[in-house]
C-alpha cells in the first residue's frame, strides 16, 4: 500500500473543514448582527440638580454679587436706623409719639429702598444663571450633554431659588436683628414675637428667590444681558411707581406686582390705601409670580439651535 495514498483523505479533509467552519462562523455572525449600543442612562434630577449647583457655585462673579447685595441690603437698613438712632433726641414729643404708634420702628428693620435694591440685585443674578451661558456659548455643551432642556432649566431653576431663599433669609435675618439693636438703645426696638414681625422677616426674605426667578424667566425669553436688565427695571421700579392707588383698575393692577406685595406684608397696621388689599391676596401674589416664572424659565428654552 502506498503511504501517500493513504494520508491524502485526512491531508485534503482539513481546509475543507476549515472553510466549512470560517463559513458556519460568518453565518451565524450574519445572522445575528451587530451588537447594539447600549444606551447611556438617562440623568436623574438630582444629578441635574447636583450638576447645577456645582455650575453656579464654581463662578467667582455670583459670590460677588451676592456678597455686594449683602452689603448694601444691610447697609440701607443699618444706616437708616442708626439715624434714627442719633437724631432721637432732636425729634419733638409729638413725632416721638407718631413714629412708636405707626410701628415705624419694625419697618427700619427693612426699608423700601433695601428691597427695591435686592430686587434689582437679585433679578440680575438670576437672569445671569441662564443669560451667561447663552452669551459664552456653553448652553450648547449642556444642552448636548442632557437633552432634555426642559427638565435641565427645571433644576436650575430649583438651584437658583434654593441660593435666593438662603440668601434672602441671611439678609432679613440680620437686618432685623441689627436694626433693632440698635434702637434699642432708645427703648425702641421690637422683638420677633411683636405683632407683624415675623410677617415682615419672612415676606423680605422670599423676595429674593421670587426676584430672582423673575430674572431667570426673563433671561429665557430675551437672551441678551441689556434686554434683560431693562425689563427687569421696568417691573421693578417704573410699574409700582406708574401704577399708583389713585384709581381703582391702577391700584388693582399695582397690585399684582412683586414690590407692591412686600409693601403690603411690611406694614404693620391696616393698608393707608384708598383700595386696600389684605394679606393673603399679598402671599398669592408671592406664589403666582414665582410659579408663572418658573414655569416660564422651564418651557421657554426653544428647540431652535443656540
Amino acid at each position: 500500500m502506498n503511504p501517500t495514498s493513504a494520508t491524502t483523505p485526512a491531508t485534503t479533509a482539513g481546509p475543507d473543514a476549515g472553510t466549512r467552519a470560517a463559513h458556519g462562523s460568518a453565518d451565524r455572525r450574519d445572522a445575528v448582527g451587530p451588537r447594539p449600543p447600549i444606551p447611556e442612562p438617562r440623568p436623574r434630577f438630582r444629578d441635574l440638580v447636583a450638576s447645577e449647583w456645582v455650575k453656579l457655585r464654581s463662578l467667582r462673579s455670583t459670590w460677588i454679587a451676592y456678597g455686594a447685595t449683602v452689603l448694601a441690603v444691610i447697609a440701607f437698613n443699618v444706616g437708616t436706623a442708626w439715624d434714627t438712632y442719633k437724631y432721637w433726641t432732636e425729634e419733638s414729643a409729638s413725632d416721638r409719639a407718631d413714629f412708636i404708634r405707626d410701628g415705624i420702628p419694625l419697618q427700619l428693620a427693612f426699608t423700601g429702598n433695601a428691597a427695591t435694591v435686592m430686587m434689582l440685585a437679585l433679578g440680575a443674578i438670576g437672569a445671569l444663571a441662564i443669560v451667561g451661558e447663552y452669551s459664552t456659548g456653553t448652553l450648547r455643551t449642556t444642552f448636548a450633554a442632557v437633552p432634555d432642556r426642559r427638565a435641565l432649566m427645571a433644576a436650575k431653576a430649583v438651584v437658583v431659588a434654593a441660593v435666593a431663599t438662603a440668601f434672602g433669609t441671611l439678609v432679613a435675618g440680620a437686618s432685623f436683628g441689627l436694626t433693632q439693636a440698635i434702637l434699642d438703645g432708645k427703648r425702641l426696638g421690637v422683638s420677633l414675637g411683636d405683632p407683624g414681625a415675623v410677617r415682615l422677616v419672612l415676606a423680605s426674605a422670599l423676595l429674593a428667590p421670587v426676584c430672582a426667578l423673575v430674572g431667570l424667566a426673563i433671561g429665557t425669553l430675551l437672551r441678551h444681558t441689556a434686554a434683560t436688565m431693562i425689563v427687569m427695571v421696568a417691573v421693578v421700579l417704573v410699574l409700582p411707581v406708574a401704577l399708583t392707588d389713585g384709581r381703582y383698575w391702577s391700584a388693582v393692577a399695582g397690585h399684582t406686582l412683586p414690590f407692591s406685595a412686600w409693601v403690603r406684608l411690611a406694614e404693620s397696621g391696616p393698608a393707608p390705601t384708598p383700595f386696600p388689599w389684605t394679606t393673603g391676596g399679598a402671599w398669592t401674589v408671592y406664589a403666582v409670580w414665582a410659579v408663572a416664572a418658573a414655569a416660564v424659565a422651564i418651557v421657554g428654552v426653544r428647540r431652535r439651535d443656540l
